[in-house]
């Protein structure tokens, strides 16, 4: 099952229409936002006392009709507005509020605050006044929840329009934005859940989920639960690291072709010297290999060009990672296998695909277009992305992460569960999963190697034994 849909400003706009043409009461809506996110701040902060500030728009309105459930149960509410309700589903809002109404800046601070003030859909920052008010209010209070999006950020692409304080949570109204989960501003969301509002949004984006694993069939051997070839070069510790997390993350066997001679690696991994590209061309075209690997530590001298040449001719399932990304943006692209994985970091994708509009899940989606593949755009909102527009989002993973070799690790991992699903897409949202959540169990510090011990819990969390 994929995780929340994530639906930019113009689909959710058009989501709500659609619902409007079939007969739904814009204001009914705004009741049904506004009670659902109203249920979520009562179970986070009971009757604590809280300042609603409210927008012009509909998120203002919602923001009145938070404000007024809140109070039905015993809330000591507050609400300031920045300006006159201009929507007629807002004012209905306002005029259903049975309380005063503050001017915004003359609000007072209380122990809990919410962010109505705009939510889907902003295109320029906070006056500089207004910014610097509402994060004074939020400094001051002990819980902040911003409704929709908190105020100051762009919608599809997580930019930071004006100043913006961290909130300790944000409820998303009917789907998942892109600024949900893409830097800079999903680092001041604090936590983020869902309020199901009833409408239906399109789904072919959404966010990472945990997948469902199966362990092997009992009838299956080595070679059947998938074969991986890792091929080697200059540097051997990073291609054992990505052998090593093949192994560890389902793979049957796994086969290291180096480029010289290198004892690294589990006694398990099977170790061959090839120099010669014949010699490394005939033991790649097993057909039993389920997918290949190349890129950690292979160099970016002439032999590196003459081994990814010989994987490129292979004709096999493929993961692309580090040097061989580089070695491609030097000319070379239009050589990668349909279906492959690409798995590049920032510096590797604009090296690789320039400097693509939009916002990075756009980008990701050009890239993966441009391949024919599934281009894994890392970092710390890492995306999946397929050729057929479908498109997988992570939130925001430990920061640990951020160490030598771990890319390496992902790589390993994306090419067993290649190997064993025979399905890109599927195989890579695997593999960002599995990787942040051995990250997560290795806790703050780790190495690279350290994220090897933690895989087979990580699987284990979500097998379902046969």
């Amino acid at each position: 099952m994929p995780g929340m849909a994530i639906v930019t400003a113009v689909g959710m706009r058009a989501a709500e229409q659609h619902a409007f043409d079939a007969g739904a009461d814009p204001y009914e809506l705004m009741e049904a936002a506004g009670a659902a996110a109203a249920e979520i701040i009562w179970r986070a902060g009971h009757r604590r006392d809280m300042l609603l500030m409210c927008g012009p728009g509909n998120n203002g309105g919602d923001g009145f009709v938070i404000a007024r459930l809140l109070a039905e149960r015993g809330v000591p509410v507050r609400v300031a507005a920045l300006a006159e309700s201009r929507t007629m589903a807002a004012q209905r809002a306002r005029a259903a509020w049975p309380g005063p109404v503050e001017p915004f800046m003359d609000a007072r601070p209380a122990s809990q605050l919410v962010d109505a003030l705009f939510g889907t859909g902003l295109t320029r920052g906070l006056d500089n006044a207004v910014a610097a008010r509402l994060g004074a209010l939020v400094a001051q209070a002990s819980h902040s929840y911003a409704i929709d999006l908190p105020s100051g950020v762009g919608t599809d692409d997580g930019a930071i329009l004006s100043p913006l304080p961290h909130f300790t949570g944000t409820i998303a109204l009917g789907a998942f934005k892109p600024a949900h989960l893409l830097q800079p501003a999903a680092a001041h969301m604090g936590w983020l859940v869902c309020a199901d509002i009833g409408i239906g949004v399109p789904d072919r984006i959404h966010e990472l989920a945990a997948p469902h694993l199966a362990a092997p069939g009992r009838q299956l051997h080595k070679y059947s639960r998938g074969l991986v070839a890792v091929i080697g070069g200059a540097m051997p510790g990073a291609s054992m690291l990505a052998a090593a997390a093949a192994a560890h993350a389902g793979a049957g066997m796994v086969r290291r072709y180096d480029a010289q001679p290198c004892p690294l690696g589990p006694l398990a991994i099977v170790r061959e010297t090839l120099v010669d590209a014949g010699a490394l061309a005939d033991a790649i075209a097993d057909p039993r290999i389920g997918a290949l690997l190349i890129g950690p530590g292979l160099g970016r001298d002439g032999d590196a060009r003459r081994r990814l040449d010989g994987a490129l001719d292979a004709g096999r399932p493929m993961v692309i990672d580090a040097d061989a990304l580089s070695l491609l943006a030097e000319g070379g692209r239009m050589r990668i296998p349909a279906g492959a994985i690409l798995t590049p970091h920032e510096g590797e994708f604009v090296r690789l695909f320039g400097d693509l509009p939009g916002s990075k899940i756009d980008r990701a989606l050009a890239a993966a277009q441009q391949v024919a593949g599934v281009v894994v755009y890392k970092g710390a909102d890492s995306i999946v992305a397929s050729a057929d527009g479908r498109a997988a989002v992570t939130r925001s993973g430990s920061s640990w992460l951020s160490t030598a070799g771990t890319g390496d690790v992902l790589a390993g991992i994306a090419a067993a569960r290649l190997a064993v699903t025979a399905d890109p897409f599927r195989a890579a949202c695997e593999a960002v999963w599995l990787h942040g959540e051995a990250a997560r169990r290795a806790g703050p510090a780790f190495v690279a190697d350290d994220l090897l011990a933690r895989l087979p819990a990580a699987i284990g969390s979500r097998c379902e034994p046969r």
